[in-house]
C-alpha cells in the first residue's frame, strides 16, 4: 500500500512538473503570432476540436449583442485580409489563472487597421491541458470603439 501511495505522489509530481514548462499564455502568444502572419495552419494547431468563438458588443441603442462565429469562418476571414491591409492586435497585458488542467488568459487589447485604432476591448481565452499541451477551446472578446483610451 505504501508503494502505491509513493507511486501516485511521484506520478502527480511529474504531471504537474511537466506542465510547469508550458504556460497557457505561450499558446495565446503563438495564436496572435499566427493571426498576424495569417497562418491558418498554425492557428489550427493551437485550437481544440470543439472550439467556440463569441464576441460581445453594445449596439447603438444600448442593448448587448453576442455574436457567434465558427472557427472555419474565422480562418477564412483571416486568410482573406488583403496583403496591402495591415492589422495588429496589440495585447496590453496577460492575466492568467490556471489549475493545471484548465486555464483562462485574459488579454486587454487595442486593434489597429492600417495604423489607425479601430477598436479595443478584452479577449478571454479558455484553454485545456490535453496531449501535453495547452489548446484553446473557447474565445470570447468585447469590442468597443467609443471608449478606447
Amino acid at each position: 500500500m505504501k508503494r502505491i501511495v509513493v507511486l501516485l505522489v511521484f506520478i502527480s509530481f511529474n504531471y504537474l512538473h511537466a506542465q510547469e514548462d508550458m504556460y497557457p499564455e505561450e499558446t495565446v502568444v503563438a495564436f496572435f503570432n499566427a493571426f498576424h502572419q495569417q497562418d491558418t495552419l498554425a492557428l489550427k494547431e493551437l485550437i481544440y476540436d470543439t472550439v467556440k468563438i463569441q464576441s460581445v458588443q453594445t449596439r447603438p441603442d444600448g442593448t448587448v449583442k453576442i455574436s457567434n462565429s465558427g472557427f472555419d469562418a474565422f480562418l477564412k476571414s483571416i486568410a482573406s485580409i488583403p496583403k496591402e491591409v495591415t492589422f495588429e492586435e496589440r495585447i496590453l497585458d496577460y492575466q492568467v489563472r490556471s489549475d493545471g488542467l484548465m486555464a483562462n488568459v485574459w488579454t486587454p487589447y487595442e486593434f489597429y487597421i492600417n495604423g489607425a485604432l479601430s477598436h479595443c476591448g478584452v479577449n478571454s481565452f479558455q484553454l485545456i491541458w490535453v496531449d501535453k499541451q495547452w489548446k484553446i477551446f473557447y474565445i470570447v472578446d468585447t469590442r468597443k470603439s467609443e471608449t478606447c483610451k
